[in-house]
C-alpha cells in the first residue's frame, strides 16, 4: 500500500508598513495563507513585524529573524557558514513543478517547516540571506503566485504564457544563487554553468514567444468571428465568485472551486435561456494584489476578452471586509490595458453572507450596484434581465431583403439579430430585424456581396 508523502509545511512572514492598518495587514496574510494552501502546503505559523520598508538584507530585524529561525531550526544568522539550502531555481527552470523542497528525513519528533513564505516581493540576495538564516526554502509572494499559475494552466495558450512569466521570474534568482559554477567543455567552451543556464533561458523564451504568437493568431481569429455578437465579460478579484456566477448564468459545467486562481483560461458560454441575438458570457482569470507584471502582460487573450466585451461585470465578494481594495486592484489592472472605457456594472456577490445592516451600508455606498448571490436563482434571473436590458438599449431596428438566390444566409441573420417579422415579395424574403448597429451593417455587407 502506497504511503502518501507528508504535506509540506510553511511559516508565513509579513511586514506591516506604516501606511497599512492592522485589518489590511491581517487580510493580506490571510490571503497569502490561502495562496499557500492552494499550492498544497500547510501553514504552521506566522511571524509579523512592523517595518518602514522591505530593504533590510534579511527582511526582518535581528529579533524577529531569531524568532523565525527558532521555528525552522536555522541559525538565525545571515553570515552563517552552514551551506544554504540548494536553490530551486534550476529545478523550476527544468519544469519540475512538483518539487517541494529537500527530501531529507526529519529526525525531530515535530518536523520543522520546510518553507518560509514572505508576503512581499524579495530580491535574490534577500532570499539567499533568509535561506541561510532559517535553513528553509524561501519563496516570496510573486513566486507563490507564479507557481500556482504554472500548476493550474490547462490550455496550450495559458501554459505558454505561464512558462514565459515563470522563466522571467526564475532568471535573476538563478543568476545570483548559482554561485558561478565551473567552465563548460566542448560547444560553448569558456561559458560558466551560470552563463549556459542564462543562454538556455533566453533561447527558451524566444521559442515560447514564437509559439505563443502562432496560438494567439488563432485566438484573435476566433474573437474576430465573435466581433459583432453581444459579449459580457465577468471580471474581478480571484475567488469573488465569477465561475459560480458563470455557471448560474449559462448552465455550463465550468470549474467551481474554493481556491484562488481556480480559473486561468478564458471560458466563453452562451447566456441561458438563449436569446436572439444570443449573448456570450466570458469568465476571466481573477486578479490579485501584487499580481506579477509579467503575468498581467502575458495573459493577453484573457484581458483582450475584457477589452473587446460590450459590457463588463465587476464581480466582488461583498462579504470580504477588504472588498473595496480588491475592486480597486481589478480596476487598476483593466486601466492598464484601456478596458476602463468599456461600459461596466458593479455586482456585489455573496450577499447571502451579509447581514441586513451590511446590506444597507452597501446600498448606501453603491446605489447603482447589483446585489445578489450566485446561488439564488431569483437573483441570477434578475441579473440576466439587466444584461438583456443593457443590450436592448443599444439595438436598432432595420429591414433586410434576402434574395431568393441567397437563402443560405438566413442562418447568419438569425444568429446575428432578432427577427421581428418575415414577409415575401418578388425580390426575396423581407425581414424586419432588431440588433446591434455593427451586426446589421455586417449583414448588409454580406447581402450585398455577389
Amino acid at each position: 500500500m502506497e504511503t502518501k508523502p507528508p504535506t509540506p509545511t510553511a511559516v508565513l512572514v509579513g511586514l506591516q508598513m506604516p501606511e497599512v492598518d492592522d485589518i489590511a495587514h491581517e487580510a493580506s496574510l490571510d490571503e497569502l495563507e490561502r495562496l499557500v494552501k492552494t499550492l498544497g502546503y500547510a501553514v504552521v505559523g506566522r511571524v509579523s513585524q512592523r517595518r518602514d520598508g522591505t530593504g533590510a538584507a534579511a527582511v526582518l530585524g535581528s529579533g524577529k529573524l531569531a524568532e523565525l529561525a527558532a521555528l525552522t531550526g536555522g541559525t538565525g544568522r545571515v553570515g552563517s557558514m552552514a551551506p544554504p539550502p540548494r536553490s530551486k531555481a534550476r529545478e523550476r527552470f527544468g519544469d519540475k513543478a512538483e518539487a517541494t523542497g529537500p527530501e531529507e528525513a526529519e529526525t525531530d519528533a515535530a518536523p520543522r517547516p520546510r518553507f518560509v513564505i514572505v508576503d512581499h516581493e524579495l530580491s535574490p540576495s534577500q532570499i539567499r540571506n533568509l535561506e541561510r538564516a532559517t535553513g528553509a526554502e524561501v519563496l516570496d509572494r510573486t513566486g507563490v503566485i507564479v507557481e500556482i499559475f504554472h500548476r493550474h494552466a490547462n490550455t496550450r495558450e495559458a501554459k505558454l504564457q505561464v512558462e514565459m512569466a515563470r522563466l522571467k521570474y526564475v532568471a535573476p534568482r538563478l543568476r545570483e544563487s548559482s554561485g558561478g559554477g565551473g567552465r563548460q567543455q566542448g560547444p560553448g567552451a569558456g561559458e560558466s554553468t551560470l552563463d549556459l543556464d542564462r543562454r538556455k533561458i533566453r533561447d527558451r523564451l524566444a521559442e515560447l514567444k514564437e509559439q505563443l504568437e502562432a496560438v494567439q493568431r488563432d485566438s484573435d481569429h476566433r474573437r474576430s468571428a465573435r466581433r459583432d455578437q453581444l459579449r459580457v465579460a465577468l471580471v474581478g478579484y480571484t475567488n469573488a465568485g465569477k465561475s459560480s456566477l458563470m455557471r448560474a448564468l449559462t448552465g455550463s459545467q465550468v470549474l467551481v472551486e474554493d481556491k484562488l486562481f481556480a480559473t486561468l483560461d478564458t471560458t466563453v458560454r452562451i447566456l441561458q435561456p438563449e436569446t436572439r441575438p444570443r449573448v456570450l458570457v466570458s469568465d476571466t482569470v481573477g486578479f490579485i494584489k501584487q499580481l506579477p507584471h509579467d503575468l498581467v502582460a502575458s495573459f493577453r487573450s484573457t484581458l483582450t476578452e475584457a477589452l473587446e466585451a460590450s459590457l463588463l461585470l465587476f464581480v466582488v465578494d461583498a462579504s470580504d471586509p477588504t472588498y473595496e481594495a480588491q475592486l480597486e486592484v481589478s480596476r487598476s489592472v483593466l486601466r492598464e490595458i484601456g478596458a476602463d472605457a468599456v461600459p461596466s456594472r458593479l455586482v456585489l456577490n455573496k450577499m447571502d453572507r451579509v447581514d441586513e445592516a451590511g446590506r444597507a451600508a452597501l446600498l448606501a455606498k453603491h446605489p447603482d450596484a447589483i446585489l445578489l448571490s450566485a446561488h439564488a436563482p431569483g437573483d441570477v434571473s434578475a441579473l440576466r434581465d439587466t444584461i438583456i436590458a443593457f443590450f436592448e438599449a443599444e439595438m436598432v431596428e432595420d429591414v433586410l431583403v434576402l434574395p431568393y438566390a441567397r437563402q443560405g444566409l438566413i442562418g447568419e441573420i438569425y444568429e446575428s439579430a432578432r427577427v421581428l417579422s418575415e414577409d415575401y415579395d418578388e425580390t426575396g424574403r423581407v425581414l424586419k430585424v432588431r440588433g446591434l448597429p455593427g451586426a446589421i451593417t455586417r449583414l448588409r455587407r454580406s447581402l450585398a456581396a455577389t
